[in-house]
């Protein structure tokens, strides 16, 4: 445990963001026992002319404008700020040299912002969490000069184009640099270790409270009574980056006699597939999050058909803690970052091998391995998570 510090959070996130965000949740449990300062990305210019008119740009005009407070409470120990300057958007710049010099100016622009708060809110001998922020945290361990720097990497962002451009060079780095990195995946902590030996796995948190039916209460919708079982399922948004549309269409194909059930928006690749067309394959459209459990409970087994792609290898899927919260069997693509869920979940790498496991998991299925998937679900707490991330913190210094 770390606590009576101060902490700065900087990200790729901002904390308005309308998506769930393992930052945010990280900075909330931090600020359970410490002072934490959730800085926001700052406002860049390209944002700006591309998105005046929305409420998000709105408010960050206001903002610089000085017509609103920069620094938010959020809660008792934690803070959020809206960066009051703008930066360049520079990603575009072809020539690294000039890419560098202007960076570097960003970065000074962005730590004095961040400067400010932390003389605002009388913050001494801070610790800097960067989740990713590659680019504009390069400088901060410099300008800022924290007693503790930590990188955080949870998404192989060099394979992103936004990131690869400049950030194949600049990660490594920025990796280099830090005291210690924290990664949710294998795959992340073995990268990690190329360019810093205090590079640790310290996996992943979860809220899987939503997904708690130990009392029963969680109803399936009606749509389901129409529906022919087995029903294998998935929710979460349809997109052909992280989904094996051949697999889902091969699976719906041999086996005629089990239902298919995609839950969640749906990508150009997917409206446009032959999915569509047969009989067995139901999709039920995009829902709140919160009724996301009623349609896990209506799966006889879930699944997470992920294409293996750089995007996805080393990529750790919440949903699949929170299929396992139901007790759910669960079937997935084998990848490095599912190697710790081989005890609980059905690993396959073959169209062929995905249609037997989902055979076996269907013939398998137990009260006892049930209760096994809750308790393993729930050990991926935010609380554990970032007490190992403490522990890293700890073994570096």
């Amino acid at each position: 445990m770390i606590q009576g510090r101060d902490i700065v959070v900087v990200g790729i996130q901002a904390w308005d963001i309308e998506i769930g965000s393992n930052c945010k949740n990280i900075a909330t449990e931090f600020a359970k026992h410490n002072r934490v300062l959730y800085v926001n990305p700052p406002l860049d210019r390209a944002s700006l002319k591309r998105e005046k008119n929305t409420e998000k740009i709105q408010k960050r005009i206001k903002i610089k404008n000085g017509e609103e407070d920069n620094l938010v409470r959020i809660e008792d120990n934690l803070w959020n700020l809206y960066p009051e300057s703008m930066i360049e958007s520079i990603n575009w710049i072809p020539v690294h040299f000039i890419f560098k010099i202007l960076n570097r100016r960003n970065s000074r622009i962005f730590s004095n912002d961040i400067q400010d708060a932390i003389d605002h809110l009388g913050f001494k001998d801070v610790l800097i969490f960067n989740d990713s922020s590659m680019f504009l945290g390069l400088h901060l361990k410099e300008f800022l000069e924290p007693e503790s720097y930590t990188y955080y990497m949870r998404d192989y962002l060099i394979k992103v184009p936004y990131w690869a451009k400049h950030g194949a060079r600049i990660e490594p780095q920025i990796i280099q640099q830090a005291d210690v990195v924290v990664n949710n995946s294998t795959l992340y902590a073995e990268y990690g270790l190329q360019h810093n030996p205090n590079s640790f796995m310290v996996g992943q948190g979860c809220d899987v409270s939503l997904f708690n039916d130990e009392n029963g209460s969680i109803q399936i919708p009606k749509e389901f009574d129409s529906i022919p079982k087995p029903i294998i399922g998935y929710v979460g948004y349809l997109t052909s980056m992280r989904l094996d549309i051949e697999l889902l269409e091969y699976m719906a194909n041999m086996r005629k006699d089990w239902s298919i059930v995609l839950v969640g928006p749906e990508d150009d690749d997917f409206g446009q597939s032959d999915l569509h067309q047969m009989d067995n394959v139901f999709f039920l459209g995009s829902k709140d999050s919160s009724e996301l459990p009623n349609y896990v409970k209506g799966f006889d087994v879930a699944m997470n058909p992920q294409v293996i792609n750089d995007w996805t290898i080393g990529n750790y899927p919440r949903k699949i803690d929170e299929y396992l919260a139901m007790g759910k069997p669960t079937l997935a693509t084998r990848t490095k970052a599912m190697e710790m869920f081989k005890e609980h979940v059905y690993l396959g790498t073959s169209k062929e091998e995905y249609l037997q496991l989902a055979k076996k998991a269907l013939a398998e299925n137990s009260p006892e391995l049930q209760q096994k998937r809750i308790a393993f679900a729930k050990s991926h707490t935010w609380e554990n998570n970032v007490l190992a991330i403490y522990d890293a913190i700890k073994k570096s210094a």
